[in-house]
């Protein structure tokens, strides 16, 4: 009957019966360091663990600049969704113009065309860029550690929003490319 110590540990003697057990000397320690073999390890204490792993991210890049860039990437793209302060400004300065443009006696669809139909236009492409700059950003974040230090691994919260500014991204460019081609939300006809 072969049985292991009781601490689970397997120093490598067992206990074949009990006979054994009695006879053996227990002054002879057979774990002593210098009966072991070279190539067996030293287990690492948890202190050596985390000095090393602290030694190691204070090495490396710590990812602010990845993470940075994700919150950058899905503030963008939910920009380009709800609109900006910039296609605010671009729309109202379009209408100006538009206004300043058309003369008082000019056909009814001039006047929605040059009031409203630029102003419309311009939000679109103002959100556009936005949403393509989010794309850009998420998808660079992404392919950032293909390019960055071997086995260091991007922390999952910094893929899950790059991932959103991605999403975001894409569907704020779709609706914009579906405004300003008047697919969605077209002018009125005024037959």
């Amino acid at each position: 009957m072969a049985t292991k110590t009781d601490d689970g540990a397997g120093t490598g003697t067992e206990v074949k019966n009990d006979n054994d057990a009695k006879n053996a000397d227990p002054a002879v320690d057979v774990t002593e360091a210098e009966d072991r073999p070279d190539d067996v390890a030293e287990p690492e204490t948890a202190d050596e663990t985390a000095d090393e792993t602290a030694a190691a991210e204070g090495e490396g890049p710590s990812g602010v600049g990845q993470g940075a860039a994700a919150v950058v990437s899905a503030v963008l793209g939910l920009v380009s969704l709800t609109g900006g302060w910039v296609g605010t400004v671009a729309a109202a300065r379009e209408t100006l113009i538009g206004q300043l443009r058309t003369a008082s006696n000019a056909a009814v669809a001039q006047q929605i065309k040059e009031v409203y139909g630029d102003a419309w236009h311009t939000t679109a492409l103002w959100a556009g860029l936005f949403a393509l700059t989010a794309l850009i950003t998420g998808v660079a974040v992404l392919a950032r550690p293909a390019f960055g230090t071997p086995g260091r691994p991007q922390a999952p919260w910094i893929k899950s929003v790059a991932w959103a500014g991605v999403s975001l991204g894409v569907i704020g460019l779709l609706l914009a490319v579906l405004k300003y081609s008047d697919a969605l939300l077209a002018l009125p006809t005024t037959s």
